[in-house]
């Protein structure tokens, strides 16, 4: 009876130890979830990141982000356009006080990216894809949903990559040198970029996309005709759909089809209601002018081809031609000019490098591909401003070491050191890191 009387209280105090410790992980699994503001879900958050820093990261990745896909492009009325519908759709969102920006970028590559805290992105060559508004309101309403489900948060959430974006909250932009911020800024972009969602997060941001689009007033026929152009370009052989939109946003005909039934499902009268839009007319007016450059900018493409082939001479007359048939376009001369660079004819590159930065001043490879072309043609003080200039756009490797050659050759010895050492510890294996340390023995010779 005693043994049994035993046995009995160790089962209790078991139970009652069980049941202690189930509370404590159920409080620390709590007390590690964040409600989800589109979804109403907790979610998993064992490191919380606030709305105001959200917005920072994005802040400060944004403008990385799209100087390495080709800057912005220079076209206002397409600029303000896209700007406004993405506004639209923003301002009904489960996350309407988040500063939303909306920028077309300038790359040829299909595909859209939202980074944290409301900034978004679509590229031209996307764009050149769709038919009308709604096409686009669905594409800008996708992404919105990413950020609203903070999906980029949730990994950095969970740990990865929160010591990066840790070092980034709170530090200086535009900074003048190569530093570790800059590493770590550079390093959370492409992170941020080139993160892949799930297919369920996929699913989420079309069903939010699609219900931002409605609340907006515009048809989800344009989110169902947007779902067969991405059909239609999967078994395609543009490998740029696969480089571009569907590495980061999987598709699948199963996603295809229950956007089509979540449509009919949630909203069985809307594609027929005269009071949404699809918004063909205001569309077309808007990408007159990007249309019109369509084909200068495949031959812009096939020159950068035959450029990574090793077929310099035909790539420069490829660029050439792309020059004459939209001479306005910044990004085409930078091109040029960048290919006589490589081919070491620095006066035949100057003037395109000048045009480009006459017509867009915003686009670091510009800038950093004319400093270059000045230091190489003997003239470091025109340099210096061009490479600093490039430096607050985008801060590489490359453009901190032509900067601190560029402060050498004009006297300014201890800019120089500084900004050589920066390359050093940034890069000391490799061959601009250790011509960068080779200069600071020069230079610090007594």
């Amino acid at each position: 009876m005693g043994i049994l009387g035993t046995k009995e209280n160790d089962r209790l105090r078991m139970a009652r130890f069980s049941s202690r410790l189930l509370a404590c992980v159920l409080f620390l699994f709590l007390a590690g979830c964040v409600v989800n503001p589109a979804t109403g879900r907790r979610d998993l958050a064992l490191i919380p990141i606030s709305t105001a820093q959200e917005i920072e990261i994005g802040q400060k990745t944004f403008p990385r982000a799209v100087q390495q896909m080709g800057g912005e492009i220079v076209d206002p009325v397409l600029s303000a356009y896209v700007e406004r519908v993405g506004q639209s759709l923003g301002r009904v969102s489960h996350r309407p006080d988040l500063p939303y920006r909306f920028v077309v970028v300038n790359d040829s590559t299909p595909n859209a990216f939202a980074l944290p805290g409301g900034f978004i992105g679509i590229t031209r060559g996307l764009l050149l894809h769709m038919e009308n508004e709604a096409q686009l309101a669905a594409v800008l309403g996708h992404e919105v949903g990413h950020v609203t489900a903070r999906h980029s948060v949730q990994g950095l959430q969970r740990g990865a990559l929160y010591g990066v974006a840790l070092g980034v909250l709170g530090g200086v932009t535009g900074e003048a040198s190569y530093g570790p911020l800059a590493q770590q800024a550079g390093e959370l972009t492409a992170a941020l970029l080139d993160r892949s969602h799930s297919r369920e997060q996929e699913r989420e941001s079309d069903r939010l996309g699609i219900d931002y689009m409605v609340l907006a007033g515009y048809d989800p026929r344009g989110a169902v005709q947007l779902q067969e152009i991405f059909f239609r370009m999967e078994g395609g052989s543009d490998a740029r759909w696969i480089q571009g939109l569907f590495r980061t946003h999987p598709f699948s005909r199963d996603r295809m089809v229950a956007n089509e039934q979540y449509i009919l499902t949630r909203y069985p009268g809307a594609m027929d209601s005269p009071a949404l839009a699809l918004g063909q007319a205001s569309f077309y007016a808007a990408t007159a002018d990007l249309r019109s450059i369509r084909s200068a900018y495949d031959l812009y493409d096939r020159a950068r081809r035959l450029e990574s082939e090793n077929r310099t001479n035909e790539a420069i007359a490829t660029y050439l031609q792309a020059a004459a048939a939209a001479p306005s376009e910044p990004l085409i001369h930078t091109g040029l000019g960048m290919a006589y660079l490589r081919a070491g004819n620095y006066r035949a590159a100057r003037p395109y490098l000048e045009q480009a930065v006459r017509l867009q001043g915003e686009y670091h490879l510009s800038r950093s591909g004319l400093g270059y072309a000045y230091l190489q043609l003997n003239e470091p003080a025109r340099a210096v401003g061009h490479l600093e200039k490039a430096m607050e756009l985008l801060p590489t490797l490359q453009s901190a070491f032509l900067l601190a050659e560029s402060y050498e050759k004009t006297g300014e010895r201890e800019k120089a050191i500084g900004l050589y050492r920066a390359v050093a510890q940034a890069d000391p294996q490799g061959r601009l890191g250790r011509e960068a340390a080779r200069r600071i023995d020069v230079l610090t010779e007594v």
